[in-house]
Protein backbone atom coordinates (compact mmCIF):
# COMPACT_ATOMS: atom_id res chain seq x y z
CA UNK A 1 0.00 0.00 0.00
CA UNK A 2 1.55 3.23 -1.19
CA UNK A 3 1.44 6.27 1.78
CA UNK A 4 1.59 10.15 0.60
CA UNK A 5 2.93 13.59 2.18
CA UNK A 6 0.77 14.97 5.13
CA UNK A 7 -1.87 17.63 3.75
CA UNK A 8 -4.38 19.78 5.10
CA UNK A 9 -8.13 19.77 3.17
CA UNK A 10 -10.71 20.45 1.72
CA UNK A 11 -11.57 23.46 -0.04
CA UNK A 12 -14.70 25.28 1.50
CA UNK A 13 -16.53 25.51 -2.12
CA UNK A 14 -17.28 21.50 -2.14
CA UNK A 15 -21.02 21.48 -0.81
CA UNK A 16 -22.16 18.33 1.18
CA UNK A 17 -25.21 17.44 3.21
CA UNK A 18 -24.92 14.58 5.64
CA UNK A 19 -27.45 12.10 6.58
CA UNK A 20 -28.32 13.77 9.86
CA UNK A 21 -27.95 17.14 8.41
CA UNK A 22 -30.51 19.11 6.10
CA UNK A 23 -33.35 16.64 7.98
CA UNK A 24 -36.87 16.40 6.47
CA UNK A 25 -38.97 18.31 8.36
CA UNK A 26 -42.78 17.14 8.31
CA UNK A 27 -45.56 19.81 9.07
CA UNK A 28 -49.04 18.66 10.53
CA UNK A 29 -51.69 21.41 11.08
CA UNK A 30 -55.31 21.27 12.43
CA UNK A 31 -58.38 22.09 14.96
CA UNK A 32 -57.46 21.13 18.68
CA UNK A 33 -58.92 17.88 18.85
CA UNK A 34 -58.39 16.84 15.53
CA UNK A 35 -56.18 14.35 16.03
CA UNK A 36 -53.19 15.62 15.35
CA UNK A 37 -51.07 14.16 18.23
CA UNK A 38 -52.30 10.58 17.08
CA UNK A 39 -51.68 11.57 13.06
CA UNK A 40 -48.15 12.30 14.28
CA UNK A 41 -47.47 9.13 16.14
CA UNK A 42 -49.06 6.62 13.73
CA UNK A 43 -46.14 8.04 10.78
CA UNK A 44 -43.63 7.65 13.57
CA UNK A 45 -45.09 4.03 14.05
CA UNK A 46 -45.29 3.26 10.63
CA UNK A 47 -42.03 4.84 9.24
CA UNK A 48 -40.10 2.27 12.09
CA UNK A 49 -36.92 4.37 11.79
CA UNK A 50 -34.08 5.53 13.79
CA UNK A 51 -34.34 9.20 15.38
CA UNK A 52 -37.45 10.20 14.07
CA UNK A 53 -38.65 12.70 16.65
CA UNK A 54 -42.32 14.53 17.33
CA UNK A 55 -41.87 18.40 17.96
CA UNK A 56 -45.41 20.02 19.80
CA UNK A 57 -45.63 23.66 18.78
CA UNK A 58 -47.60 24.28 22.34
CA UNK A 59 -43.72 24.21 23.57
CA UNK A 60 -42.90 27.67 22.08
CA UNK A 61 -45.87 29.30 23.68
CA UNK A 62 -44.59 33.03 24.70
CA UNK A 63 -44.33 33.83 28.38
CA UNK A 64 -46.94 35.97 29.54
CA UNK A 65 -47.40 39.09 31.79
CA UNK A 66 -48.48 38.90 34.75
CA UNK A 67 -51.95 40.22 33.20
CA UNK A 68 -52.02 37.65 30.73
CA UNK A 69 -51.07 35.29 33.16
CA UNK A 70 -54.10 36.16 35.55
CA UNK A 71 -56.25 35.81 32.35
CA UNK A 72 -54.51 32.18 31.28
CA UNK A 73 -56.06 31.02 34.54
CA UNK A 74 -60.09 32.19 33.93
CA UNK A 75 -59.69 31.14 30.70
CA UNK A 76 -59.52 34.62 28.99
CA UNK A 77 -56.67 34.33 27.14
CA UNK A 78 -56.54 33.51 23.81
CA UNK A 79 -53.79 31.01 23.15
CA UNK A 80 -55.21 30.10 19.76
CA UNK A 81 -54.19 33.23 17.66
CA UNK A 82 -50.86 33.62 16.02
CA UNK A 83 -49.68 36.05 18.71
CA UNK A 84 -49.60 33.83 21.45
CA UNK A 85 -46.46 31.22 19.64
CA UNK A 86 -43.03 32.45 19.71
CA UNK A 87 -42.37 31.91 16.44
CA UNK A 88 -39.60 33.53 15.93
CA UNK A 89 -37.89 31.01 18.44
CA UNK A 90 -39.96 28.54 16.62
CA UNK A 91 -37.84 29.11 13.27
CA UNK A 92 -34.69 29.74 14.91
CA UNK A 93 -34.87 26.19 16.41
CA UNK A 94 -35.77 24.79 12.45
CA UNK A 95 -33.05 26.22 11.25
CA UNK A 96 -30.43 25.22 13.30
CA UNK A 97 -32.07 21.60 13.68
CA UNK A 98 -31.86 21.96 9.64
CA UNK A 99 -28.13 22.21 10.12
CA UNK A 100 -27.34 19.41 12.20
CA UNK A 101 -27.35 21.98 14.99
CA UNK A 102 -28.30 20.74 19.12
CA UNK A 103 -31.27 23.13 20.45
CA UNK A 104 -33.01 23.38 23.60
CA UNK A 105 -36.64 23.45 23.48
CA UNK A 106 -38.47 25.46 26.00
CA UNK A 107 -40.49 23.11 28.58
CA UNK A 108 -44.24 24.42 28.69
CA UNK A 109 -46.54 23.81 31.76
CA UNK A 110 -50.47 23.53 31.25
CA UNK A 111 -50.89 23.95 34.70
CA UNK A 112 -49.24 27.07 35.36
CA UNK A 113 -49.66 28.21 32.15
CA UNK A 114 -46.04 29.75 31.72
CA UNK A 115 -42.65 28.46 30.11
CA UNK A 116 -40.55 26.50 32.57
CA UNK A 117 -36.80 27.81 33.33
CA UNK A 118 -35.59 24.21 32.37
CA UNK A 119 -35.31 23.46 28.87
CA UNK A 120 -35.28 20.10 27.08
CA UNK A 121 -32.11 19.58 24.58
CA UNK A 122 -32.58 18.21 21.59
CA UNK A 123 -29.86 16.92 18.70
CA UNK A 124 -30.57 17.15 14.80
CA UNK A 125 -33.17 13.72 14.02
CA UNK A 126 -33.42 11.93 10.60
CA UNK A 127 -36.61 13.01 10.69
CA UNK A 128 -39.04 15.41 12.56
CA UNK A 129 -42.48 16.18 12.95
CA UNK A 130 -43.68 19.31 13.70
CA UNK A 131 -47.19 19.13 15.06
CA UNK A 132 -49.45 22.16 15.89
CA UNK A 133 -52.35 24.23 15.14
CA UNK A 134 -50.46 26.60 13.40
CA UNK A 135 -47.87 24.44 11.91
CA UNK A 136 -48.10 25.65 8.25
CA UNK A 137 -49.31 29.52 9.17
CA UNK A 138 -45.73 31.22 9.14
CA UNK A 139 -44.48 31.07 5.80
CA UNK A 140 -40.90 30.98 7.36
CA UNK A 141 -41.64 27.74 9.03
CA UNK A 142 -43.67 26.71 5.51
CA UNK A 143 -40.05 27.04 3.21
CA UNK A 144 -38.43 24.94 5.73
CA UNK A 145 -41.26 21.87 5.59
CA UNK A 146 -40.57 18.92 2.93
CA UNK A 147 -44.61 17.82 3.52
CA UNK A 148 -47.42 20.01 4.90
CA UNK A 149 -50.21 17.80 6.04
CA UNK A 150 -53.61 18.75 7.32
CA UNK A 151 -55.66 17.15 9.41
CA UNK A 152 -59.69 18.25 9.63
CA UNK A 153 -62.22 16.49 11.55
CA UNK A 154 -65.81 17.69 12.56
CA UNK A 155 -65.92 20.60 15.21
CA UNK A 156 -68.65 18.84 17.75
CA UNK A 157 -65.85 15.78 17.58
CA UNK A 158 -62.81 18.23 17.87
CA UNK A 159 -64.62 19.35 21.05
CA UNK A 160 -65.49 16.32 22.91
CA UNK A 161 -61.90 15.46 22.51
CA UNK A 162 -60.53 18.71 23.81
CA UNK A 163 -62.81 18.42 26.84
CA UNK A 164 -61.35 14.39 27.61
CA UNK A 165 -57.84 15.43 27.09
CA UNK A 166 -57.75 18.68 29.15
CA UNK A 167 -59.97 16.94 31.94
CA UNK A 168 -57.88 14.56 31.78
CA UNK A 169 -54.06 15.67 31.55
CA UNK A 170 -54.32 19.50 31.67
CA UNK A 171 -56.37 19.57 34.82
CA UNK A 172 -58.87 22.05 33.37
CA UNK A 173 -62.59 21.96 34.48
CA UNK A 174 -65.34 21.41 31.65
CA UNK A 175 -66.92 25.03 32.09
CA UNK A 176 -63.55 26.51 31.63
CA UNK A 177 -63.05 24.62 28.62
CA UNK A 178 -66.47 25.14 26.75
CA UNK A 179 -66.37 28.83 27.26
CA UNK A 180 -62.28 28.72 25.90
CA UNK A 181 -63.34 26.65 22.99
CA UNK A 182 -66.42 29.27 21.68
CA UNK A 183 -64.77 32.38 23.02
CA UNK A 184 -61.44 31.86 20.96
CA UNK A 185 -61.10 28.28 19.50
CA UNK A 186 -63.79 28.22 16.99
CA UNK A 187 -63.37 32.04 15.88
CA UNK A 188 -59.56 31.07 15.75
CA UNK A 189 -59.99 28.32 13.66
CA UNK A 190 -61.88 29.70 11.09
CA UNK A 191 -59.29 33.02 10.94
CA UNK A 192 -56.03 31.15 11.45
CA UNK A 193 -56.46 27.25 11.13
CA UNK A 194 -58.80 26.37 8.12
CA UNK A 195 -56.74 28.74 5.87
CA UNK A 196 -53.92 26.46 6.42
CA UNK A 197 -55.54 23.86 3.82
CA UNK A 198 -54.90 25.84 1.19
CA UNK A 199 -50.97 25.54 1.76
CA UNK A 200 -50.84 21.91 2.45
CA UNK A 201 -49.90 19.23 0.14
CA UNK A 202 -51.99 16.56 2.10
CA UNK A 203 -55.09 16.64 3.23
CA UNK A 204 -56.44 13.66 6.24
CA UNK A 205 -59.92 13.86 6.27
CA UNK A 206 -61.15 11.75 10.27
CA UNK A 207 -57.82 11.73 11.78
CA UNK A 208 -56.53 8.84 12.83
CA UNK A 209 -59.73 7.15 11.24
CA UNK A 210 -58.23 7.33 7.55
CA UNK A 211 -55.81 5.30 7.70
CA UNK A 212 -55.59 4.81 3.77
CA UNK A 213 -54.62 8.31 3.45
CA UNK A 214 -51.67 7.99 6.52
CA UNK A 215 -50.21 4.89 4.50
CA UNK A 216 -50.40 7.34 1.26
CA UNK A 217 -48.15 10.12 3.35
CA UNK A 218 -45.72 7.63 4.93
CA UNK A 219 -45.17 6.52 1.26
CA UNK A 220 -44.60 10.28 0.43
CA UNK A 221 -42.33 10.72 3.05
CA UNK A 222 -40.17 7.30 2.00
CA UNK A 223 -39.99 8.63 -1.16
CA UNK A 224 -38.36 11.82 -0.20
CA UNK A 225 -36.09 10.02 2.17
CA UNK A 226 -35.10 7.95 -1.02
CA UNK A 227 -34.32 10.61 -2.89
CA UNK A 228 -32.26 12.38 -0.06
CA UNK A 229 -30.70 9.33 0.23
CA UNK A 230 -29.59 8.94 -3.18
CA UNK A 231 -28.29 12.19 -3.36
CA UNK A 232 -25.96 12.03 -0.20
CA UNK A 233 -24.42 8.53 -2.07
CA UNK A 234 -23.75 10.70 -5.09
CA UNK A 235 -22.08 13.69 -2.88
CA UNK A 236 -19.93 11.07 -1.59
CA UNK A 237 -18.68 9.83 -4.52
CA UNK A 238 -17.82 13.46 -5.94
CA UNK A 239 -15.96 14.23 -2.79
CA UNK A 240 -12.31 13.96 -3.35
CA UNK A 241 -9.38 14.64 -1.20
CA UNK A 242 -5.73 14.68 -1.86
CA UNK A 243 -3.88 11.82 -0.02
CA UNK A 244 -0.24 12.35 1.15
CA UNK A 245 2.49 9.65 1.76
CA UNK A 246 5.65 9.18 4.32
CA UNK A 247 6.28 5.77 2.69
CA UNK A 248 9.10 5.02 4.93
CA UNK A 249 8.27 5.12 8.44
CA UNK A 250 4.28 3.71 7.53
CA UNK A 251 6.64 0.83 5.73
CA UNK A 252 8.17 0.24 9.03
CA UNK A 253 5.02 1.09 11.19
CA UNK A 254 3.15 -1.52 8.95
CA UNK A 255 5.50 -4.32 8.94
CA UNK A 256 4.58 -7.36 11.27
CA UNK A 257 8.42 -7.66 11.87
CA UNK A 258 8.71 -4.52 13.86
CA UNK A 259 9.69 -4.92 16.71
CA UNK A 260 7.94 -2.94 19.61
CA UNK A 261 10.59 -0.70 20.60
CA UNK A 262 11.05 0.69 16.96
CA UNK A 263 7.53 1.07 16.67
CA UNK A 264 7.05 3.30 19.30
CA UNK A 265 10.22 5.21 18.45
CA UNK A 266 8.86 5.75 14.82
CA UNK A 267 5.39 6.35 15.76
CA UNK A 268 6.43 9.36 17.91
CA UNK A 269 8.63 10.22 14.90
CA UNK A 270 5.78 10.67 12.72
CA UNK A 271 3.36 11.86 14.92
CA UNK A 272 6.18 14.97 15.68
CA UNK A 273 5.86 15.23 11.83
CA UNK A 274 2.03 15.53 11.85
CA UNK A 275 1.90 17.60 14.88
CA UNK A 276 4.33 20.01 13.12
CA UNK A 277 2.67 20.11 10.39
CA UNK A 278 -0.45 21.10 12.21
CA UNK A 279 1.13 23.69 14.01
CA UNK A 280 1.76 25.41 10.55
CA UNK A 281 -2.15 26.32 10.93
CA UNK A 282 -1.70 28.20 13.53
CA UNK A 283 -2.66 31.79 13.16
CA UNK A 284 0.71 33.50 14.16
CA UNK A 285 0.89 37.77 14.70
CA UNK A 286 4.27 40.23 14.63
CA UNK A 287 6.62 40.75 17.60
CA UNK A 288 9.39 42.75 18.52
CA UNK A 289 12.19 41.01 20.88
CA UNK A 290 15.48 42.05 21.54
CA UNK A 291 18.27 39.97 21.09
CA UNK A 292 21.32 39.26 23.71
CA UNK A 293 22.92 41.28 21.46
CA UNK A 294 20.69 44.07 22.21
CA UNK A 295 19.38 44.29 18.88
CA UNK A 296 15.83 44.41 17.34
CA UNK A 297 14.31 41.43 15.86
CA UNK A 298 11.20 41.50 14.23
CA UNK A 299 9.58 38.16 14.90
CA UNK A 300 6.22 36.32 15.17
CA UNK A 301 4.41 35.04 17.80
CA UNK A 302 0.93 32.63 18.02
CA UNK A 303 -1.81 34.74 18.27
CA UNK A 304 -2.76 33.18 21.58
CA UNK A 305 -2.77 29.74 23.56
CA UNK A 306 -2.69 26.45 21.23
CA UNK A 307 -4.44 23.41 23.28
CA UNK A 308 -5.02 20.36 21.89
CA UNK A 309 -7.97 17.34 22.90
CA UNK A 310 -7.56 13.47 22.57
CA UNK A 311 -10.15 11.36 21.53
CA UNK A 312 -9.56 8.78 24.15
CA UNK A 313 -7.91 6.61 24.00
CA UNK A 314 -6.09 5.92 20.97
CA UNK A 315 -5.29 10.01 21.53
CA UNK A 316 -3.27 9.83 23.78
CA UNK A 317 -0.49 7.69 21.77
CA UNK A 318 0.03 11.51 20.18
CA UNK A 319 1.05 12.91 23.50
CA UNK A 320 4.64 12.21 23.80
CA UNK A 321 4.96 13.95 20.14
CA UNK A 322 2.86 16.75 21.43
CA UNK A 323 4.61 17.19 24.36
CA UNK A 324 8.19 17.35 21.99
CA UNK A 325 6.51 20.22 19.94
CA UNK A 326 4.82 21.99 22.28
CA UNK A 327 6.15 21.51 26.36
CA UNK A 328 3.63 23.34 27.96
CA UNK A 329 0.67 22.15 25.66
CA UNK A 330 -2.92 22.55 27.58
CA UNK A 331 -4.37 19.59 27.00
CA UNK A 332 -7.88 17.80 27.34
CA UNK A 333 -9.56 14.32 27.01
CA UNK A 334 -12.89 13.16 25.17
CA UNK A 335 -14.06 9.57 25.15
CA UNK A 336 -16.21 8.29 22.11
CA UNK A 337 -17.65 4.86 21.71
CA UNK A 338 -19.51 3.41 19.17
CA UNK A 339 -22.87 2.04 20.18
CA UNK A 340 -22.46 -1.79 19.58
CA UNK A 341 -26.36 -2.30 18.25
CA UNK A 342 -26.88 1.19 16.39
CA UNK A 343 -23.17 1.28 14.93
CA UNK A 344 -23.91 5.20 16.21
CA UNK A 345 -20.95 7.12 18.10
CA UNK A 346 -21.79 8.07 22.36
CA UNK A 347 -19.52 10.68 24.40
CA UNK A 348 -18.87 8.64 27.73
CA UNK A 349 -16.62 11.36 28.69
CA UNK A 350 -15.19 15.10 28.75
CA UNK A 351 -12.73 16.92 30.53
CA UNK A 352 -11.58 20.18 27.97
CA UNK A 353 -9.11 22.95 29.20
CA UNK A 354 -10.90 26.02 30.30
CA UNK A 355 -11.40 28.87 28.23
CA UNK A 356 -11.24 26.68 25.40
CA UNK A 357 -13.03 29.18 22.85
CA UNK A 358 -10.32 31.74 23.33
CA UNK A 359 -7.43 29.17 21.96
CA UNK A 360 -6.17 30.38 18.87
CA UNK A 361 -6.04 27.00 18.06
CA UNK A 362 -7.14 23.60 19.12
CA UNK A 363 -5.57 20.34 17.99
CA UNK A 364 -8.03 17.47 17.72
CA UNK A 365 -5.92 14.37 18.14
CA UNK A 366 -7.11 10.42 17.24
CA UNK A 367 -4.05 8.26 15.70
CA UNK A 368 -6.31 5.99 13.60
CA UNK A 369 -9.67 7.11 11.74
CA UNK A 370 -12.44 4.57 9.75
CA UNK A 371 -15.73 5.68 9.59
CA UNK A 372 -15.04 9.10 10.87
CA UNK A 373 -17.98 9.29 13.56
CA UNK A 374 -15.76 9.51 16.24
CA UNK A 375 -14.23 12.20 14.84
CA UNK A 376 -17.22 13.82 13.86
CA UNK A 377 -18.77 14.09 17.28
CA UNK A 378 -15.79 15.60 18.99
CA UNK A 379 -15.52 18.31 16.13
CA UNK A 380 -18.74 18.95 16.96
CA UNK A 381 -18.23 18.47 20.77
CA UNK A 382 -16.15 21.80 19.86
CA UNK A 383 -18.09 23.67 18.61
CA UNK A 384 -21.08 23.06 20.79
CA UNK A 385 -18.40 24.45 23.99
CA UNK A 386 -17.85 27.81 21.70
CA UNK A 387 -14.53 26.70 19.87
CA UNK A 388 -14.85 28.22 15.87
CA UNK A 389 -15.05 25.51 13.19
CA UNK A 390 -11.62 27.30 11.67
CA UNK A 391 -9.48 27.02 14.67
CA UNK A 392 -9.40 23.13 14.93
CA UNK A 393 -6.75 20.84 13.38
CA UNK A 394 -7.49 17.21 13.04
CA UNK A 395 -4.59 15.19 13.32
CA UNK A 396 -4.55 11.47 12.61
CA UNK A 397 -1.78 8.68 11.44
CA UNK A 398 -4.45 6.71 9.09
CA UNK A 399 -7.59 7.32 8.12
CA UNK A 400 -10.49 5.47 5.95
CA UNK A 401 -10.81 7.23 2.35
CA UNK A 402 -14.92 7.28 3.20
CA UNK A 403 -14.07 8.90 6.96
CA UNK A 404 -11.87 11.36 5.38
CA UNK A 405 -14.66 12.55 3.30
CA UNK A 406 -17.21 12.57 5.58
CA UNK A 407 -15.17 14.87 7.74
CA UNK A 408 -13.81 17.11 5.45
CA UNK A 409 -16.98 17.90 4.02
CA UNK A 410 -19.42 18.25 7.23
CA UNK A 411 -17.01 20.59 8.52
CA UNK A 412 -15.12 22.41 5.61
CA UNK A 413 -13.31 25.49 7.96
CA UNK A 414 -11.78 22.95 10.08
CA UNK A 415 -7.76 21.89 8.61
CA UNK A 416 -7.52 17.92 8.69
CA UNK A 417 -3.51 16.53 8.92
CA UNK A 418 -3.28 12.67 7.85
CA UNK A 419 -0.11 10.56 7.66
CA UNK A 420 -1.84 7.95 5.49
CA UNK A 421 -5.23 6.87 3.52
CA UNK A 422 -6.05 3.54 4.31
CA UNK A 423 -8.43 1.25 3.04
CA UNK A 424 -12.62 1.50 4.60
CA UNK A 425 -13.04 -0.67 7.53
CA UNK A 426 -9.54 -1.73 8.45
CA UNK A 427 -10.19 -2.18 12.82
CA UNK A 428 -8.03 -0.11 15.09
CA UNK A 429 -4.47 -1.17 16.14
CA UNK A 430 -2.38 1.63 16.25
CA UNK A 431 -2.75 1.96 19.99
CA UNK A 432 -2.82 -1.70 20.65
CA UNK A 433 0.57 -1.87 19.01
CA UNK A 434 1.39 1.44 21.21
CA UNK A 435 0.79 0.72 24.34
CA UNK A 436 1.16 -2.93 24.05
CA UNK A 437 -1.90 -4.34 24.68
Amino acid sequence: MQSTSPFHSLTPEVKYSPPWQDLSIIGIAGSSGSGKTSVAAEIVKSLNLPWVVILVMDSFYKTLTPEQHHKAHQNEYDFDCPDSIDFDLLVETLKDLKKGKKSHIPVYSFADHQRQPQTTTLYSPRVLILEGILALHDPRIAELLDVKIFVEADMDVCLGRRILRDVKERGRDIEGIVKQWFTFVKPSYTKFVAPQRGVSDIIIPRGIENLTAIDMVVKHIQRKLQEKSEAHTEELHRLGLIAAKIVGMNTILQSPETEEVDFVFYFDRLASILIERALDMTQYGPINVETPQGNKYMGLSPRGAVSAVAILRGGSCLETALKRSIPDCITGRVLIQTNESSQEPELHYLKLPPQLEEHSSILLLDPQMSSGGAALMAVRVLIDHGVQEEKIVFVTCAAGETGLKRLAAVFPKINIIVGRIEEDGEPRWMEKRYFGC
